[in-house]
């Protein structure tokens, strides 16, 4: 039995909502839970989804009355592109609105079914219902990640992700032009308490550090720059949420973009760069790149540029 507190983030929110966040499933199959009378809050049995429920409440449900779970299967009709690929490792550079593995609205037509038509011995590997997955990106985000092929390349790559010692740089197109050059975003983020489906910087969220680099400034049409991120912590949508907080949030982004105009972009500038990592095979570090994609790069086109140095004082 998984027993939860509601948090102050899903204050007023309905049971099926909640439970959907509880046991990461859709809401619908939350929801057949509640009407099966598998839900309890504060004890007792909750058959209606529609019940809105506040801060401190406990809900509590069995995760063995999810109905079976199915996993991923090949899908030789998903594109992946890979860039390197051994015995132990395949890096991919990842298009624009490719979700990286199943997940509650999104059962097929992933990454990873793609993976599995190509390297079906990756079922094996990892989390059953994510094979291979070391770590993502964001369905609207391009550009590399690595995917472990063997359970010892996993066992050896998740650490390095989750220690920080495999790095990753990635390319964002912000609003407007940060004061300093180069900085560190020190700010925890967790789930934000008006909307509990987006990130926030939070008192009582996680540490996150983002580290950037102003590479251009842009004048014309609009105020903006290119910066390289690196993550010293893996949080979801660190480096959008992080680049919201200080005033400079991505271009094209709908979530965190504060309103501002999209200027034709269909998805948020973000691009994974640059990824190295302590290869599994021992024979020390390994580094891969990957060109900003076909959108991104029409995108800074149409910009016109200005000196960084002119601009330091």
């Amino acid at each position: 039995m998984i027993v939860e507190i509601v948090p102050s983030a899903l204050h007023g929110e309905r049971v099926d909502r909640i439970v959907a966040f509880i046991l990461d499933v859709s809401r619908s199959v939350a929801s057949g839970l509640v009407d099966r009378g598998v839900v309890h809050v504060d004890g007792s049995v909750e058959t209606s989804g529609k019940v809105r429920l506040v801060a401190g409440q406990e809900v509590s449900v069995d995760p063995l009355q999810v109905p079976g779970e199915s996993f991923p299967e090949a899908d030789h009709t998903v594109e992946v592109s890979i860039v390197h690929v051994d015995e132990h490792v395949i890096v991919v550079d990842k298009h624009a609105g490719l979700v990286v593995h199943p997940g509650a609205g999104n059962d097929t037509g992933t990454l990873v079914n793609g993976l599995l038509a190509e390297f079906p011995e990756i079922a094996g590997v990892g989390e059953p219902h994510r094979p291979g997955i070391v770590h993502r990106l964001d369905a609207g985000s391009t550009g590399l990640l690595v995917v472990a092929r063997t359970q010892h390349a996993y066992d050896e790559l998740v650490p390095q992700f989750a220690d920080h010692s495999a790095t990753r740089m990635y390319k964002a197109l912000v609003w407007g032009h940060p004061t300093a050059l180069h900085g560190v975003i020190d700010a925890p983020i967790g789930r934000s308490r008006r909307d509990p489906l987006k990130m926030a910087v939070v008192a009582n969220g996680r540490d996150s550090r983002t580290e950037y680099q102003v590479v251009t400034r842009y004048v014309s049409p609009v105020d903006c720059a290119l910066l390289e991120c690196s993550l010293e912590t893996g949080r979801t949508h660190q480096i959008r949420v992080h680049l919201s907080s200080i005033g400079h949030p991505l271009i094209g982004d709908p979530w965190y973009g504060q309103r501002r105009p999209t200027l034709g972009m269909e998805r948020p500038f973000l691009h994974a760069a640059r990824l190295e990592f302590d290869h599994p095979n021992g024979e020390g570090r390994v580094a891969f790149s990957s060109e900003l994609a076909a959108d991104l790069q029409e995108m800074l086109s149409k910009l016109e540029p200005v000196d960084v140095e002119s601009l330091e004082d």
